[in-house]
């Protein structure tokens, strides 16, 4: 049992308030650390510290804050192992996961960022005989970072990287449920001297401390990730204020299958797709669409391969599928089976909670679930469940099929496999989605845009896209 703390002004520190949350691990169901349970008083004190640290990291040069984002970068990479486990532990994902993914990825943010910053650059408009208009990007202040519980760390240094990068300070809370890294990320920010108050952690409840983040008068920009519900709270209070928001919110994503598919590629990227972190990205394909004459052999042998993925121990190297990340969220994919079960469908493999022994014995494990026989339209093709869960169905026909994907209320991702080309691009272009890979999944080029349509939020992340949303663009009109 250890106790998490709060990163404020560049010290570790308690929260006023003295009082905290038990922390768990998925895999055994049992307290294993305590956090803080801050509050608004919390966040005043460090907004006051980023306010405080503003006017030297934003006056720095771009090539020296782009030095420290390197250095935080090669320190994470020098600790990897660490936060390996650490996110296994806080998280539930295979160690394996975490180790070849998530925390590569934290140091790949910082890292393109980074340099991303000395390439970022404005535009300038000549009016013959007249003068010239050139634009500054500058940053914005002090900026609130909310970031989600299924890939911590991942997540919160893809927001917290860029807004660096600009010459903003930073609030950020870490998801009140997997806080152990953005912990490790304090430790390494004073193992490095990182400027005080240029980054600030503050953990515990969303209505708590998200909120005061959220309505906090200096906080000048909002960068959430998450659910739909809170990021329809966030857009209550902080839109009336006139901040910047960007959220990226839900998905329910849709993986078309067309039978002249390179067939061995999307079997095996199929499955990594539907069940990679246990189903807990949002990014996953959750509705399986498949041209009829393929249907049979896929349902077959996808059935076949995910009956073989190892329900296990998120520290044994072996293992394929660990926990999901809570009791409450365990309870609430459960109830999906059984819905979809309600619903007319079929559970042709896993279905049930999965018993792992020793340790694990009370986690929170869940089978890979495959489901078939169920409407397009019905709730459980229609709302996003967030876990080790997927459903099959066949289609005839391209109009069908983009009926199909384009039916719900999220538009974040969609994957799609077919050989012909003229139909990549034509399916590509009406898919109702913010991506869309075409024989491939999560391939990710940092330098793009990323975010979603309809419910799965406002705004694009990465690149360029987030250097522009954490700046303020600025016309300087000079006269001949």
């Amino acid at each position: 049992m250890f106790t998490i703390s709060n990163f404020i002004g560049g010290n570790i520190c308690n929260p006023i308030s003295g009082h905290y949350l038990d922390n768990f691990e998925p895999a055994t169901g049992k307290v294993y650390s305590l956090i803080p349970d801050s509050d608004h008083n919390d966040v005043a004190v460090a907004v006051e510290a980023a306010q405080k640290a503003f006017p030297y990291w934003s006056s720095l040069s771009i090539e020296t804050r782009s030095v420290w984002l390197i250095k935080l970068a090669d320190k994470i990479e020098e600790h990897l192992e660490q936060f390996a486990e650490a996110e296994s532990k806080d998280n539930g994902k295979p160690i394996t996961l975490a180790r070849t993914m998530d925390i590569p990825r934290a140091v790949s943010n910082f890292k393109f960022f980074a340099h991303a910053i000395t390439q970022f650059h404005s535009e300038s408009h000549h009016m013959e005989g007249v003068g010239i208009n050139y634009t500054l990007r500058q940053p914005i202040g002090v900026v609130g970072c909310i970031s989600p519980w299924n890939l911590p760390l991942y997540l919160l240094t893809w927001k917290i990287a860029p807004a660096l990068a600009a010459g903003n300070t930073v609030v950020a809370k870490p998801s009140e449920i997997t806080p152990y890294t953005a912990f490790l990320l304090s430790k390494v920010c004073q193992e490095i001297n990182f400027p005080a108050g240029v980054l600030n952690f503050v953990h515990g409840l969303g209505p708590k401390v998200g909120e005061s983040i959220c309505v906090h008068p200096s906080v000048k920009a909002i960068s959430f990730t998450g659910g739909t519900s809170t990021g329809k709270r966030i857009a209550s209070v902080a839109a009336p204020m006139f901040k910047k928001l960007s959220l990226e919110l839900g998905g329910k994503n849709p993986n078309i299958i067309f039978a002249d598919c390179d067939y061995e590629e999307m079997l095996a990227t199929s499955v990594r797709s539907s069940f990679a972190n246990q189903g807990q990205i949002c990014l996953c394909g959750s509705r399986i669409f498949v041209e009829r004459p393929l249907y049979e052999k896929f349902k077959t042998d996808f059935v076949a391969r995910v009956s073989k993925l190892q329900v296990g121990d998120p520290m044994d190297n072996n293992t394929k599928t660990g926990a999901v990340v809570s009791e409450a969220h365990m309870n609430k994919v459960l109830s999906y089976i059984e819905l979809a079960k309600a619903e007319g469908g079929t559970v042709i493999t896993g279905g049930e909670r999965a018993n792992v022994p020793d340790r694990c014995a009370e986690g929170w494990f869940i089978n890979p679930t495959v489901i078939e026989g169920l409407a397009y339209n019905c709730r459980t093709n229609q709302e996003e469940i967030f876990g080790p869960i997927v459903t099959i169905m066949p289609f005839d026909t391209e109009e069908e099929v983009l009926m199909y994907a384009n039916s719900t209320d999220y538009g974040l991702a969609a994957t799609l496999w077919t050989q012909n080309l003229s139909r990549a691009h034509r399916m590509a272009e009406k898919l109702a989605s913010g991506i869309v890979w075409v024989n491939c999944w999560l391939v990710r080029d940092l330098r793009t845009p990323f975010g979603g349509v309809k419910n799965s939020g406002v705004g694009r992340e990465g690149g360029m896209e987030a250097l522009h949303f954490f700046t303020e663009a600025k016309n300087i009109c000079i006269s001949y």
